[in-house]
């Protein structure tokens, strides 16, 4: 049975991950993770992570990921002989290193090999095997025929990213953020350098930078689409892997639940052998509505060539997130609200399970007084009871020539 593995940047994160379908949620160690810049977890509150995921049933492994210095090796064996208590299921792991560390002070704790490491082929995922890792996140960069002869010739477990930012260095391995920024990607604090603009400069010119033309916006030579595999859920199935992951620590809640559940819909349906195009259709409209650049699959089908984005490199979206709600009262739900709230709205309510539902946007205050509108950080009562975390958005104006 394959399992459905999600982000969790923060604690409220990792509860909507569970609530919306994941099997299994990653979390970043503080200070040893590649998303520096996420709210990472510290001791204490993955103690308190891995109360929520045990007692859900589900799993919890911490990304240990950089590629560390001999500085890093001290404080991560303390960190290491601390998780070792804790006993998260599995840590994610990308440097030799800190491999041997964890296979030494975390005993009968499950080692997988991070993306980072650049599995590529059967026999580096058989070198991992043999040396007593359980799992191999494997490269980005495979197709559905390499991912299968590994997946099933490896005698260990696969993993494969089906969702999310990508990177078009190999594997996320990039030294453009620490030469321009002074921030090493390969430790936690990429500076998303290839997102930025650039201009080529001819060399008898210096100092006449020549703009690279794209749209009004300028060029984005090096900043890659996002990866949706939602269409390929059944293939990859089929080729053998045991865990499919969504990228996103650094993501809001509201991403977080749309695509978590998204692909548990997807991977329950392929379960029933019930998929049908218009269900297809259904949840690519869905995966529209986050925020995210364009979609492309990346290497899936051998190609790679559709990673570039055409133009303008901002995210787009077909739906604003507007508030979640907190708790359900005899008055109806208690929302927090995240973005301007108005009387009236056409709202759509996406909660853990069932189809979304549709409301007309007629809120109170806590004295039961009508408002017209709310506010960021704010609180209002709505009359109808909707399941807690469920979420509230409305549509947002939207060029389907975007999502190319």
């Amino acid at each position: 049975m394959v399992e459905l593995l999600a982000p969790a940047g923060s604690l409220e994160k990792l509860e909507y991950a569970l609530a919306y379908g994941a099997d299994a949620v990653y979390i970043g160690g503080a200070g040893f993770s590649l998303r520096a810049t996420a709210s990472n977890l510290g001791l204490q509150e993955i103690k308190t992570a891995s109360k929520m995921v045990k007692e859900a049933g589900k799993k919890l492994y911490v990304a240990l990921n950089i590629f560390a210095h001999q500085a890093d090796m001290g404080e991560l064996k303390t960190f290491l002989e601390e998780l070792s208590v804790v006993r998260p299921d599995a840590l994610i792991i990308a440097d030799a290193g800190v491999f041997k560390l964890a296979k030494d002070t975390c005993k009968g704790i499950d080692l997988h090999i991070s993306t980072q490491a650049n599995v590529t082929n059967l026999e580096a995922a058989k070198f991992w095997a043999e040396a007593g890792a359980k799992r191999i996140t494997l490269a980005r960069e495979l197709t559905l025929e390499e991912i299968k002869k590994i997946s099933t010739g490896a005698g260990v477990e696969t993993e494969v990213f089906v969702h999310g930012a990508m990177c078009l260095s190999y594997s996320g391995r990039c030294w453009l953020s620490h030469h321009l920024a002074g921030r090493d990607a390969n430790r936690g604090d990429c500076a998303q350098s290839c997102r930025w603009d650039y201009a080529l400069v001819e060399e008898k010119r210096p100092d006449e930078a020549l703009r690279i033309f794209e749209d009004g916006r300028g060029s984005y030579i090096l900043s890659s689409k996002d990866l949706c595999l939602a269409e390929e859920i059944p293939l990859l199935i089929e080729a053998g892997v045991s865990s499919l992951k969504i990228e996103g620590r650094m993501k809001s809640t509201h991403y977080v639940a749309t695509v978590t559940k998204v692909y548990r819909e997807i991977i329950d349906a392929n379960r029933q052998l019930t998929i049908e195009n218009r269900q297809s259709k259904k949840w690519l409209e869905e995966l529209a509505k986050i925020s995210h650049r364009q979609y492309t699959k990346g290497f899936i089908d051998g190609n790679g060539s559709n990673l570039q984005v055409d133009g303008h490199t901002s995210y787009i979206k077909t739906a604003e997130f507007l508030g979640s709600v907190e708790e359900r009262t005899s008055r109806g739900s208690n929302v927090k609200v995240k973005n301007r709230l108005l009387a009236g709205d056409e709202l759509e309510v996406l909660s853990p399970a069932g189809d979304n539902k549709k409301a007309k946007a007629c809120f109170y205050d806590e004295y039961g007084n009508l408002l017209t509108e709310a506010h960021a950080n704010s609180f209002v009562f709505f009359k109808e009871s909707w399941p807690v975390r469920s979420l509230l958005r409305r549509g947002v104006a939207w060029d389907p020539e975007d999502r190319r």
